[in-house]
């Protein structure tokens, strides 16, 4: 076997290993009674989710605007049904900081021998991620998070990618298409994970081709998001992961494939990843970044269940100034039964004369309705409420961009900004630390699948520059463990109210004679007690400066 095709796991070769062994009439570790066990644990998962996937729904309802078929008792027809922007305005904030604090990973060795690898590491992941789309999965599970209070990251391994030589795939999963073992808190302790794709049937039977003739189609097409009833033409595939170990102790995972109720492929029955593991790190391939947590589950809850509440008392509030507003301005009247009065004339404003019978015509044979004007407690209860949004939600004016009266300054009204978005650089930091999980797992996967020579183009000081890679160049050597990196992550600042900020920063210091020859000694002093961005490449050219005035005074 070569080098490539160990490198190129699943789809055809992963059918090629179940038709051999079934050729061969080998004893399969699993066969049909894993397959029962695993699909009567999936039932049971899929049952013990459902109050979360009911509550995901509705959530998306409140997202899209759509509340008052929560909330109402169906369609209130004339009535206004006003659905204001602040719950969606709260998340587009909290989304725009995220975006604005675009993670960045350094990875830092744990010895000195591993120095140039980690350095090598630190280059190659941003194109790994550029190569996966990762900004835009990042962008995308942040809704998710904000919507739901979780996103879900896939970390696997597509030996698709890069025409057939496979590469790292990173992907956003759908809550609504994972499931796990009820009550733990951990995902990682889960006793199974399972996570359910759509697929064409014909598809699944090209790559498995033991499969063919013998799926239903649209039978099973529950426990996937975006699935409808028209689905005839698709199946439900599982894959489901586990984890057992070795005669050795080590943990190993292991992934079984199945349709239905058909086996498409086991970890456990391919020869290569009997022993080893489908995933040598040993870990579901799978991060959850949770944002509210909740005890005895992996999942929390967002913004939407916080600020659901004053969302929709703000509406139903505006709902009746509205309509009582509506009533006020329309014209009506009271009439006697006998009042004699043509209100087919009357309530045509185009004509210009109304007939009335009788001898006599005064305001007791017809009457205006007036109601009386709103009070203004209702009014202000209504300013309460939404001011109750934007404080419960952190989603204050100076957070979105307006200040205070008299502030003007850019630097000042970035450090407003900055003082009023506490919670934001809390959740980014949690944000930060799934990152860091996935940058662990990227690293296992190319220890493990990159067994071929890569070349990656990086962005240098001098312009492009190109680097190679292989896995042998963070295997174990000597006789010596793996190499252990550890992942340092930082934010690369988009925001240009931060860049004024720093702009500002170096202003002063240019003005305090900090990058004076005369001074060098002193401002490096002063630098090293700073905390700022570009801090080291200031400190670099400030010494360069005094040492440059030291030769010259010699």
């Amino acid at each position: 076997m070569t080098e490539k095709t160990k490198s190129a796991a699943p789809a055809e070769r992963v059918c090629g290993a179940v038709r051999e062994l079934t050729h061969k009439n080998r004893v399969r570790p699993v066969g049909n009674d894993e397959l029962k066990a695993a699909m009567e644990d999936f039932r049971i998962y899929r049952e013990a989710k459902a109050p979360l996937e009911s509550r995901i729904i509705e959530n998306e309802l409140w997202y899209k605007r759509r509340h008052w078929e929560v909330i109402g008792t169906g369609s209130r027809g004339a009535h206004p049904e006003p659905t204001s922007a602040w719950l969606f305005n709260t998340l587009m904030n909290k989304h725009a900081d995220a975006s604005d604090s675009y993670p960045y990973a350094n990875v830092l060795p744990r010895e000195e021998r591993d120095v140039c690898s980690a350095q090598l590491l630190s280059e190659i992941l941003p194109v790994i991620m550029e190569r996966c789309d990762f900004e835009q999965t990042y962008s995308d599970n942040w809704w998710e998070k904000l919507k739901h209070g979780t996103a879900a990251y896939g970390v696997f391994w597509n030996s698709e990618k890069e025409q057939g030589l496979g590469d790292v795939d990173i992907r956003m999963i759908d809550l609504l298409n994972i499931f796990w073992e009820p009550g733990v808190g951990d995902l990682q302790r889960s006793r199974r994970l399972f996570i359910t794709d759509m697929w064409e049937k014909s598809a699944v039977e090209r790559l498995y081709p033991h499969a063919g003739g013998r799926l239903k189609g649209g039978a099973c097409t529950d426990g996937c998001a975006g699935t409808h009833a028209a689905d005839r033409d698709k199946v439900l595939v599982v894959d489901c992961y586990y984890k057992s170990r070795t005669a050795s102790g080590r943990q190993t995972v292991h992934l079984m494939k199945f349709c239905e109720d058909i086996l498409l492929y086991a970890s456990e029955n391919d020869p290569e990843y009997r022993e080893r593991g489908f995933y040598d790190h040993g870990q579901y391939p799978v991060v959850m970044d949770t944002l509210f947590p909740e005890k005895g589950t992996p999942v929390g809850f967002g913004y939407v269940a916080v600020c659901k509440d004053p969302q929709m008392y703000i509406d139903k509030l505006s709902a009746n100034i509205l309509e009582t507003a509506v009533m006020a301005t329309k014209v009506r009247y009271f009439a006697l039964n006998n009042t004699g009065i043509n209100e087919e004339e009357l309530l045509d404003w185009s004509r210009p004369i109304v007939h009335v019978e009788g001898s006599s015509l005064d305001e007791n044979r017809l009457k205006q309705i007036k109601l009386e004007p709103l009070d203004k407690v209702y009014v202000e209860v209504l300013e309460q409420k939404i001011r109750e949004m934007k404080e419960t939600s952190a989603n204050r004016d100076v957070n979105a961009g307006s200040s205070g009266e008299g502030v003007t300054a850019a630097a000042a009204i970035a450090a407003l900004q900055e003082a009023g978005s506490k919670n934001s650089r809390d959740m980014i930091a949690a944000a930060y630390r799934a990152y860091v999980k996935i940058c662990y797992l990227c690293i296992e996967l190319i220890r493990q699948f990159y067994t071929e020579r890569r070349c990656f183009r990086i962005t240098g000081r001098n312009g492009w520059e190109f680097r190679s890679f292989c896995s042998d160049q963070i295997a174990p050597k000597d006789g010596c463990a793996s190499p252990v990196f550890d992942v340092q992550v930082s934010a690369e600042r988009r925001n240009p109210f931060s860049r004024m900020s720093l702009n500002e920063t170096a202003k002063e210091l240019f003005e305090l004679g900090a990058f004076s020859p005369e001074k060098a000694r002193e401002g490096i002093i002063m630098l090293e007690l700073m905390e700022f961005e570009g801090k080291e490449k200031a400190l670099e050219r400030l010494r360069a400066l005094a040492e440059q005035t030291a030769r010259t005074a010699d």
